[in-house]
């Protein structure tokens, strides 16, 4: 049976949960995710270009927990991403609207963590290294997700892989550690138990589903892309992204291997660069975040359709390996 404590911590039928995936993962993802019996995640969803504006992210976002709401009565998880200017807002969002779960990421949980637990909201905390979890645990926290650079998006710079940087931490702390980066379809996380964690985050997948708010062109990418389809950008400038390989991402490198600064690159990148493949399906001059595992992504599935299928082939992994162990 497919279920751990982070099921009770939770309350989901099984320990998958899905990433936040920037303007990608609204309600109707998150409660189909959910419905299914893993955990959806909004993050700061972006329908118009309008709301690409940061000061309309929170407006978005309490829009989009309403949707999932009206959808699904189980939980699901917000993301706050602690790296802008209108994360208390999303935080007030949160627990205005009595959302079960919330992710932070990309800060201190310091900040919020303890407010959120006294309105009865359970805490993840996305870390990147062992003392990364430390800090989350000893702030209380109910939960580490242990991301690797094997993980699209904005990577950690000491660039631990996901298999080396999960077990570690699960030494490291007495926490439920979920395990992110990577992970596409049941063999990783099968593999992500074995390395000790109670729980499996995956992203990249639930991009190339009916419900993720992605241009067609971008999830049919997805599904032709291969194992090298993705490069990470931004070392020199200290703005490391793992992103699919293309046109803007040649460019990129480019003008970081000048020497561009983190100012000159953010100039360069400009605003909005997210949007020109997610919503305008300009697949080569967009940057989108996307995982290695992008090769193993065959067809573009209802979300709940990859819940069900992570859980069947799953029994079926654990039936093989019971098979060698005899």
């Amino acid at each position: 049976m497919l279920h751990t404590k982070i099921c009770d911590i939770l309350g989901v039928q099984y320990p998958i949960i899905q990433g936040g995936l920037g303007h990608m993962s609204g309600g109707e993802l998150a409660a189909a995710v959910s419905s299914a019996g893993g955990l959806g995640t909004i993050a700061l969803t972006t329908r118009t270009r309008d709301l690409y504006a940061q000061e309309k992210w929170p407006i978005s976002v309490r829009n989009e927990i309403k949707l999932a709401k009206s959808l699904t009565n189980k939980p699901f998880a917000v993301n706050v991403p602690m790296d802008n200017n209108v994360h208390d807002k999303f935080v007030e969002a949160a627990i205005e609207e009595k959302v079960k779960v919330v992710v932070l990421a990309a800060g201190n949980p310091r900040l919020y963590a303890k407010t959120l637990k006294a309105h009865g909201i359970k805490v993840m905390q996305l870390v990147f290294a062992v003392r990364h979890a430390q800090v989350a645990e000893a702030e209380g926290v109910d939960a580490v997700i242990a991301s690797g650079v094997d993980a699209g998006g904005f990577i950690h710079l000491n660039e631990l892989p996901t298999l080396a940087l999960v077990p570690q931490i699960v030494d490291a702390v007495k926490l439920p550690v979920i395990a992110a980066g990577g992970i596409c379809d049941a063999r990783g996380m099968a593999a992500a138990f074995a390395l000790g964690a109670e729980g499996v985050q995956l992203g990249t997948r639930f991009i190339a589903t009916n419900e993720a708010l992605a241009h067609q062109n971008l999830k049919q990418y997805l599904v032709n892309a291969a194992e090298t389809s993705t490069i990470v950008t931004g070392r020199k400038s200290q703005m490391a992204m793992r992103v699919i390989k293309n046109k803007f991402t040649a460019d990129l490198m480019e003008k970081e291997a000048t020497g561009f600064t983190k100012e000159q690159m953010g100039v360069f990148i400009g605003s909005g660069r997210g949007l020109v493949a997610i919503m305008d399906g300009n697949v080569e001059e967009g940057s989108v975040g996307c995982s290695p595992s992008v090769g193993m992504i065959k067809e573009i599935l209802p979300a709940g359709e990859v819940v069900r299928r992570l859980v069947a082939d799953y029994s079926k992994i654990v039936s093989r390996l019971d098979g060698l162990a005899k």
